[in-house]
């Protein structure tokens, strides 16, 4: 890549408008995602979060770009405010086990989820306590900068001392109030001041020597530190749920830029919530669904192209209709799909018609323009259901076609839609929730209504084909097979 793009437009959080994307170093793009804190299984919200910045380095990719993507995972120091426990121990105690036995076990089962949703591992996925030196190095540059202090063996960040900070969320230190999901702590000169080093009690597992006595790093630290130790002092793109705006991205942003003095990240990119009968879903509120129960209902293939039916910055609501409303969609993208396979095998067409081209060709436009737009997923789909409307019309006409244009017409699912293509669904899997039991009752009716035939009761077999129509099924008698299809 030559030229950087004028055509890419993402919603920059920083400035509330969508902007032209013009990395730092094209072609290369260094993206920093807040990952996981593994204390616990992984619900549908993180898989609408980590789904949603899979797709956007997919289609950063498909476009040519050479994308780094650093995804951290919490394992120390969660802290959402600067008087609570962490997690990690929390758990720990819990289960009964050591707090590094509970990384481990949530880490594997975030992977094992994500795997399993065809989230493609981030290129790396640095731990926060593995860079515990870096943070006191940035620590102690705050110090020399003047915007930290110390009380007690706890470190704080002074906000007075950054006149930007609340910009990302829109907030002023000001306005405030001591206790307002930011915790009250008396040694704070200003309520809003956050926790950058907290000193460990005595009986304290996870705790590491510094300047200010044995202790750990608050929760913000951990990101400033990573981003930049991958990706250099100003990133591209950060990205991250809307919740973590205030107080985490404010904070990062604080620290770091007043660390070295330069703009921390050029785009932010934030995705919104999964809702449960409207409202937020989380584990503080105890209606989140896991995503090992969500698998044990549905294939994780349709759970992922459920959450793509929404843009990432708005919210979806899950609930047990709209997620099997999500089934005959991706059925008809896995029929038109086997379908074009189909029709290129059998075809012996050499000069054909171009309206098989022409359709492939603004299917691809309107496809690449939805996802350059924002990482518009639902307009990117309209754009390839109208494809497959246009391709089964051409199907159905007597027109004939190349095998290298219906060929085109499987590779536009393939790399658009497909598992190693942008959006990352598999069009090849099993939809439905049922774990494939109708279509074994399919084929056990196909099988009796051949015996039926051979029999010359026509009646009857009739009758089974008539029952299968009227419940989605529709079947074609070949010379030597019968085959069917989902309507």
């Amino acid at each position: 890549m030559s030229e950087p793009r004028k055509d890419l437009l993402f919603y920059n959080s920083l400035t509330r408008r969508k902007e032209a994307f013009e990395p730092l170093n094209p072609p290369f793009v260094g993206i920093y995602v807040c990952g996981p804190t593994v204390y616990g299984d992984s619900h549908l919200g993180h898989a609408k979060s980590y789904i949603s910045f899979d797709v956007v380095v997919r289609h950063l990719r498909f476009l040519g770009y050479r994308v780094r993507y650093v995804q951290n995972i919490t394992d120390v120091g969660h802290l959402t405010d600067d008087t609570e426990e962490d997690k990690i121990l929390k758990q720990s105690r819990l289960e009964q086990i050591e707090p590094m036995e509970v990384v481990e076990k949530y880490t594997r089962s975030y992977f094992e989820d994500m795997d399993a949703l065809n989230v493609e591992r981030p290129d790396i996925s640095p731990r926060a306590s593995g860079h515990i030196p870096e943070q006191i190095a940035m620590i102690e540059r705050l110090f020399e900068k003047g915007a930290a202090y110390e009380k007690g063996g706890n470190v704080y960040f002074s906000v007075e001392t950054f006149p930007g900070y609340g910009k990302l969320s829109g907030r002023k230190h000001e306005d405030q109030q001591a206790g307002a999901r930011v915790g009250v702590d008396e040694e704070k000169i200003n309520p809003a001041d956050f926790l950058l080093w907290r000193k460990a009690s005595a009986d304290h597992i996870l705790k590491w020597k510094s300047p200010w006595g044995d202790g750990y790093p608050g929760w913000h630290l951990e990101c400033s530190v990573m981003a930049q130790r991958y990706l250099g002092d100003t990133i591209d793109i950060h990205g991250g749920g809307l919740e973590n705006q205030f107080p985490h991205h404010d904070c990062e942003i604080a620290q770091s830029e007043t660390a070295t003095g330069k703009p921390f990240v050029r785009y932010w990119l934030h995705n919104n919530m999964v809702t449960r009968d409207g409202q937020k879903m989380g584990k503080s509120l105890g209606n989140f669904i896991t995503l090992k129960d969500a698998f044990s209902r549905h294939p994780p293939s349709l759970v992922r192209f459920f959450l793509l039916r929404g843009h990432y910055r708005s919210p979806i609501d899950y609930s047990a209709d709209a997620i099997h409303a999500a089934e005959s969609g991706l059925e008809r993208l896995r029929n038109s799909r086997a379908l074009a396979i189909e029709k290129a095998a059998a075809s012996g067409a050499e000069s054909a018609s171009d309206r098989l081209k022409e359709a492939t060709q603004k299917g691809t436009r309107e496809f690449v323009a939805a996802m350059n737009d924002d990482i518009n997923t639902p307009n990117a789909l309209a754009a390839a259901f109208d494809f497959v409307s246009e391709l089964n019309k051409i199907a159905d006409s007597a027109e004939a076609h190349s095998a290298a244009d219906w060929n085109a017409a499987a590779l536009f699912f393939d790399s658009h839609l497909g598992a190693d293509g942008v959006l990352g669904i598999d069009l090849e899997g099993d939809t439905r929730t049922d774990g494939g039991l109708d279509e074994k009752l399919v084929e056990l009716l196909l099988a009796t209504r051949r015996d039926l035939r051979d029999e010359k009761n026509f009646a009857l077999s009739d009758k089974i084909r008539d029952g299968l129509l009227a419940a989605g099924i529709e079947i074609k008698d070949g010379k030597d097979k019968t085959t069917w299809k989902r309507k």
